[in-house]
């Protein structure tokens, strides 16, 4: 190659890197939190610019919310997508039942084709899957073969053909005999497929027939599949606002757009104050609209606010209730099911379709407040048609218009609220309990919409001095990047949760698992989690663990180790994973309580549940140091027996136990149980010693792991470990570091970014800390997985391995922990 060439081509290259580096460092966040309260309240935007994309609920179904602005009769859209108008062409089971043939069993012939005879098939009805709850038809074989025969009258009239599939996992479709769909994995819910013009000819006038393969790889199965088309949209076309910059702190994410003449800033606030629980368990966010003229003249704004009431059901095809109501001081739109099936399913992938979603604006506002249906509400603005008001009906949409009147150069400020009431929020050992903030059955929701309304101002400087404090302890700890993702972890892990009262009285702050099982306070994800509340609020990390030891004391789990949980979310009645993790909960159940009593200063907390914490350590010392097989938190690997890490975690619960024991004056009990720690300090060193590292299975010294349960020794000041360990296993990570961060051991590329934090609190200098945090930030904002935060991933890709939306990623506060209680 010549010389002029080489330059040319290392020019090109040098600009495609450079747009490569802008555009990542343009994304804030893999997804942006807009709305963010509970696992049932919780609304975000998967696209760097607002208007890419419909809002979604965090388990990927739509919860729009649309905005849009009117400026001198010139119409923008700044906040998510019009909804898009499909027509059912052949109907799923959630429109109308219907049946299928299928076959568990590899069939003969040609299986596929449009004139094949199925008659040795069984029949049966639609969904299929292995949940009895929840589907119509049994399946449990690894494969399955489906033919469903429909007929059509004029497929020429169809304009858009779409397939719309619910599928778990592998699966081919074909339209009689043509392929027209194939994918390896899942979907959560319903997705639209766009065909091609070649798979549309494919459909034929008169009889014709889907026929799906779809395998079972891992964990559930289900099946439900029909055919629609997207309707031409006629409307007129709006502008698009142009978006200037978005940003995000802990309680807000900020946007600003230009929309013609007028610059809007937009900002969500969800002010989630850990030290407030009232203000925290108040179930309302403020959206604010901030207007002005940019061009030193006057003009006639007005705003338009469209939330969906698909924010009240668990499917579209559930009918709802709209209703327009009025306070004192606001006016109020208000939705939900007809149904209200009140805590009557728990699983993972749900969205909540009991109590009501409410949409709420100051009478001082002049607001204009209307129903529609969701394809009718953008239409309703633009022509200046606010006089319908439905009351029931499906995907109805609660619409707000504000009138700003005119507006010239100085700023303009107005903002409305959105509210949910759970009415009953936990079934608790069978017994329903309340939100928070309604303990007393006697509160309402109009009255916390009141509350909020009349508490704005001073709810806003509240949240700006915690955006500022939290950013400015966070940079002090580990640089710009840690503060960074701690900003991106703070409201993502707080909306896992929800707060309520027990039948004892005590503040139960319940976590749901969610994207991995949804489970309700897991012990495990509670683990990980907990630095953050031990920094802001220690009572709330007292909630995580009170349901645990409950069980336990209340002879409900009579096992002498801790449960992993309390039941599947929102049904706290005992443990619904399959198997327990002895040393795993434990160990997780000790160390933390130990450092509630640090982060309080007393030892009244470990004192009243001492009973329970001598038997769970009793326990770790016969099983702790060589544990036999069994799992532990990172359960997606697998059973692992001799697990170098877990026993890290046996022995410090053990020296953790001595530690409370000596603050709660119990000199003999804390002289016994730290000589049992410290004795096998060595023996773990002599066990897992590889050399330059320190193996992952005693076993094996080919393995490697990170051993971030060594964290709590130098956050509690227990002393046990040397610091060569320390020193070797930094060293050695730092070979080991992938594009998006170092892996969890030696057996796969796949990674958890809160590990990656523990691991890097322990290096021993900040430079080594800044080393091991480089990559995590990079995988946050360069990751291909646009979900909310996701913390088990490729470590070379960036692309998810499963999960989202986890409120694990309260354990990037850990470097935090460790300065604040190190002081």
């Amino acid at each position: 190659m010549n010389k002029t060439k080489t330059i040319k081509l290392l020019s090109m290259l040098g600009c495609l890197l450079l747009g490569t580096m802008v555009h990542a460092q343009d994304r804030k966040a893999p997804a942006y939190p807009l709305i963010t309260h509970n696992p049932n309240f919780s609304i975000w935007s998967t696209t760097d610019n607002l208007t890419e994309s419909a809002t979604q609920h965090w388990t990927g179904a739509d919860h729009s919310l649309l905005g849009m602005v009117n400026v001198d009769g010139n119409t923008y859209r700044f906040l998510g997508k019009e909804t898009v108008s499909y027509k059912t062409v052949l109907g799923t089971s959630d429109e109308k039942e219907y049946q299928v043939k299928y076959s568990m069993t590899e069939p003969q012939g040609d299986w596929k084709a449009l004139n094949y005879n199925a008659d040795g098939w069984k029949t049966g009805s639609a969904p299929i899957g292995d949940d009895a709850k929840n589907v119509k038809t049994l399946w449990k074989s690894h494969d399955i073969w489906v033919r469903r025969s429909f007929n059509i009258t004029n497929p020429a009239s169809i304009n858009d053909l779409f397939l719309k599939i619910n599928h778990d996992d592998n699966i081919e479709v074909f339209l009689n005999g043509k392929k027209i769909y194939t994918k390896e994995g899942w979907t959560s819910n319903f997705q639209y497929i766009a065909l091609s013009n070649s798979d549309k000819n494919a459909l034929k006038s008169g009889n014709n027939v889907i026929a799906i393969h779809l395998i079972n790889t891992a964990g559930g199965r289900y099946l439900d599949f029909g055919l629609a088309n997207k309707e031409k949209d006629n409307a007129q076309k709006v502008q698009l606002a142009k978006q200037k910059s978005v940003d995000i702190n802990a309680t807000q994410t900020i946007y600003n757009f230009t929309c013609g003449k007028v610059d809007l800033k937009l900002t969500f606030t969800s002010p989630l104050l850990l030290k407030d629980l009232g203000i925290l368990a108040r179930p309302v966010s403020y959206v604010t609209y901030q207007v002005n003229a940019n061009d030193g003249k006057t003009h006639q704004v007005k705003v338009f606010l469209s939330a969906s009431s698909n924010i009240a059901v668990y499917r579209p095809s559930q009918a709802v209730t709209a209703t327009k109501l009025s306070t004192a001081q606001l006016s109020i739109l208000k939705t939900g099911t007809v149904e209200q099936p009140l805590l009557q399913k728990a699983s993972d992938d749900m969205r909540i379709d009991w109590g009501y979603f409410y949409v709420a604006a100051p009478k001082s506002a002049n607001s204009i407040q209307f129903v529609t249906t969701e394809k009718e509400a953008a239409n309703a603005f633009r022509a200046g048609n606010s006089a319908s008001t439905v009351k029931e009906g499906k995907m109805l949409a609660l619409n707000t218009i504000i009138p700003f009147g005119t507006v010239g150069k100085a700023p303009v400020e107005k903002f409305v609220e959105l509210g949910y009431d759970e009415i009953y929020s936990i079934q608790y050992f069978k017994q329903n309990l309340r939100p928070w903030w309604n303990t007393s059955g006697k509160e309402t929701m109009e009255g916390q919409l009141t509350d909020a309304a009349s508490d704005y101002k001073s709810v806003m400087a509240k949240c700006d001095e915690l955006n500022r404090s939290l950013y400015a302890d966070a940079l002090k700890s580990g640089g710009k990047e840690y503060a960074d993702l701690c900003v991106l972890a703070y409201r993502q892990s707080i909306a896992a949760h929800t707060l309520v009262k027990s039948p004892q009285g005590e503040i139960l702050w319940l976590s749901k698992e969610n994207n991995s099982g949804g489970f309700i306070n897991t012990v495990d994800v509670t683990y990980p989690s907990a630095p953050l509340y031990l920094i802001y609020n220690p009572q709330l990390l007292q909630g995580m663990l009170n349901g645990i030891f409950y069980f336990s004391e209340s002879g409900k789990y009579p096992h002498p180790w801790a449960a992993h949980d309390l039941g599947t979310y929102p049904l706290a009645n005992g443990q619904t994973y399959g198997e327990p993790m002895p040393v795993e909960e434990s160990g997780n159940m000790i160390i933390l309580t130990a450092a509630i009593v640090k982060a309080q200063g007393n030892g009244a907390y470990a004192k009243a549940h001492w009973k329970t914490l001598t038997t769970w350590v009793d326990y770790l010392t016969k099983e702790g140091l060589d544990p036999k097989t069994q799992l532990c938190t990172d359960d997606f690997a697998g059973h692992l027996a001799r697990n170098a890490n877990l026993s890290v975690k046996a022995i410090v619960g053990i020296a953790c136990y001595a530690q409370m024991a000596e603050t709660l004056g119990y000199t003999d009990v804390a002289k016994q149980y730290r000589a049992i720690a410290e004795s096998m300090v060595p023996k773990w060193i002599d066990m897992a010693e590889a050399g330059d590292h320190y193996a992952l299975t005693f076993d094996d010294k080919n393995t490697w792991s990170q051993k971030y349960n060594l964290v709590w020794d130098k956050v509690l000041n227990l002393n046990l470990f040397p610091q060569k360990i320390y020193d070797t296993e930094t060293k050695f990570y730092l070979t080991k570091q992938n594009k998006f961060g170092l892996p969890l051991d030696s057996r796969k590329a796949y990674t958890k970014n809160d590990w990656i934090v523990w691991t890097a609190t322990f290096a021993p200098t900040q430079k080594d800390f800044e080393a091991i945090i480089q990559p995590v930030y990079r995988h946050a904002i360069e990751t291909e997985s646009r979900v909310p935060l996701n913390d088990f991933y490729d470590s070379n890709t960036g692309i998810r391995d499963n999960f989202k939306a986890r409120s694990v990623v309260g354990g990037f506060y850990m470097k935090m922990l460790r300065d604040k209680l190190s002081k």
